[in-house]
């Protein structure tokens, strides 16, 4: 292997661990620009006569279109998924006759629609958890060679039938309903006619339902509609605007949600339940300390969104990740939430799973089509399990250590 491949593989390791650390800060920006383009725009005619601008929108509910801007082309590629989710939501208030109700209904539905997806991550997780240990030890004896490395690593995930990326698909797919989530709180709970998105493939399902929404909308002083088709109002806390908009809880003018810092508590139970226990073989590695740090760092972003997010959508995400630690308790037991400042109790340390995963070991499919790699993969164990038994050797530079 030539130096400049050397020093090519250097950059890109290094680049990798750059972006690892920004990440949270790459998120932020990201949320902040879907939550930007799914604002609805004001009304016409209001800022020409001093008036306030009114915050929502004063047409109809339609269907997104695509177009020459970026949001709108977001907004039609996220509008089937809002329409599904907003009309099995509409049904359900019509049913039930409580928003927040149907709002925990949906929110168990959609769960127990991902459930196959959900559980197949956590153990794909889990497997590649179980597997770092070893793979770390891959890494070391190829430390002076990339290329090597790397293959090797590839090599042994292969045979053992773990994709490690595998487990991102269910995040990715979390972070993608939050979008249309937002809209159907934002945009579908405070438009005074929705009419246009109960039309289906034609079907007028609205008037199916008895729903008779008003022609215009009406604004208050601050530009807040006073006639939502849906009655977004329960339990004193009107569900489509954020939680400061109806307690006016606020701290140096910015505006402090309740409901956010649950979900920053169940969200930092989750994140530290999808740690693996503590293992002094990983103790000094790098990835391992960055993901303890996002463990903590993420779910407090919750926090700040609070005071601009409308409090419907952190109902659902508190209900989601509380259903998320159930699911997870199945296959994780309590994971990496124990010790927690120094407190480990007995009922966590000897709790097994119900649905516990193995150690993945070599694939039978690899030894019958390629006995050769089992015969690497098993000498590879053999030099894997070589390197984590032998002792380093210590020195001892103390005075009274020495031999004169």
């Amino acid at each position: 292997m030539t130096r400049s491949a050397n020093g090519y593989e250097t950059r890109v390791t290094r680049l990798q661990k750059l972006l690892v650390r920004l990440a949270p800060v790459l998120f932020l920006i990201l949320v902040a620009l879907v939550v930007a383009a799914c604002i609805p725009g004001s009304g016409t005619g209001a800022g020409a006569s001093g008036a306030p601008s009114p915050s929502h929108s004063q047409a109809p509910l339609h269907p997104a279109a695509p177009g020459a801007n970026p949001m709108d082309l977001l907004a039609w590629l996220f509008t089937p998924i809002f329409q599904v989710l907003f009309i099995v939501l509409v049904v359900l208030a019509k049913v039930t006759g409580n928003i927040v109700v149907a709002i925990l209904l949906l929110t168990v539905l959609i769960k127990l629609i991902t459930t196959p997806i959900t559980r197949k991550q956590l153990i794909t997780s889990r497997q590649s958890q179980l597997l770092q240990p070893e793979v770390r030890e891959i890494q070391r004896k190829f430390k002076n060679d990339r290329v090597a490395q790397n293959a090797a690593v590839q090599e042994f995930y292969k045979q053992r039938g773990v994709n490690p990326a595998g487990g991102c698909l269910p995040a990715l797919l979390s972070m993608g309903l939050l979008i249309p989530m937002y809209s159907v709180f934002s945009g579908g709970l405070t438009n005074h006619d929705i009419s246009p998105m109960l039309r289906p493939f034609g079907f007028d399902l609205g008037a199916a339902m008895g729903i008779v929404c008003e022609t215009a909308p009406k604004f208050d002083a601050a530009g807040h509609i006073l006639n939502p088709c849906l009655n977004p109002w329960a339990f004193g806390i009107n569900w489509s605007y954020p939680e400061p908009f109806t307690t006016g809880l606020a701290i140096a003018g910015f505006g402090i949600s309740i409901l956010a810092v649950l979900s920053s508590l169940v969200q930092l139970v989750a994140s530290r339940q999808t740690l693996a226990p503590v293992d002094p073989r990983m103790a000094d590695d790098q990835n391992v300390k960055v993901q303890r740090q996002m463990a903590y760092f993420l779910p407090l972003i919750s926090i700040m969104y609070g005071g601009f997010l409308p409090a419907g959508l952190f109902l659902y995400w508190i209900l989601s990740t509380v259903i998320q630690i159930i699911q997870q308790f199945f296959v994780l037991g309590f994971g990496g939430i124990f010790p927690f400042r120094g407190w480990y109790p007995a009922f966590a340390r000897n709790l097994t799973p119900r649905s516990p995963v193995k150690v993945p070991q070599i694939l039978p499919n690899v030894a019958t089509k390629n006995p050769s790699a089992v015969d690497r993969a098993k000498a590879l164990d053999r030099d894997v399990s070589a390197q984590a038994t032998i002792r380093p050797n210590r020195t001892r530079t103390s005075r009274r250590g020495r031999r004169r």
